[in-house]
């Protein structure tokens, strides 16, 4: 069998929409969140955007900058964290692509969280 059977391209809103679903799936993620992307892009190529996520692919791995809204009642590091972990997970195990950063901004907190209805911070 030969090696070479052609080539795979992965569109990069694909990139994009499983960094998007590893974020969302974060236990304490609200929603992705829109503002300025600071760290990902500065000197290194070209970037895809949307929804809250910036990505860029340098030398065969991949950079990563999403911003979140998180819920009050979350300890904002694990789910920084927790974000880092997944994303990182998802696109080695979904891409088979190395991951160089996963850099996370945390633009706000949801007043209306449901651990919010009570009215206690905890």
């Amino acid at each position: 069998m030969e090696d070479n059977l052609g080539t795979v391209t992965i569109a990069p809103q694909v990139l994009l929409a499983i960094v998007r679903m590893a974020t969302l799936s974060v236990p304490g993620v609200e929603r992705m969140a829109p503002g300025p992307f600071a760290t990902v892009a500065k000197g290194q190529g070209r970037p895809t955007r949307g929804e809250g996520v910036q990505a860029v692919i340098l030398d065969g791995a991949v950079s990563v900058e999403v911003n979140v809204v998180v819920s009050r009642a979350s300890n904002m590091r694990q789910v920084g964290i927790g974000i880092q972990n997944e994303v990182a997970q998802a696109i080695e195990h979904m891409l088979g692509m190395p991951v160089r950063e996963v850099n996370v901004n945390i633009r706000d907190v949801s007043p209306h969280s449901p651990e919010s209805a009570e009215g206690s911070w905890e």
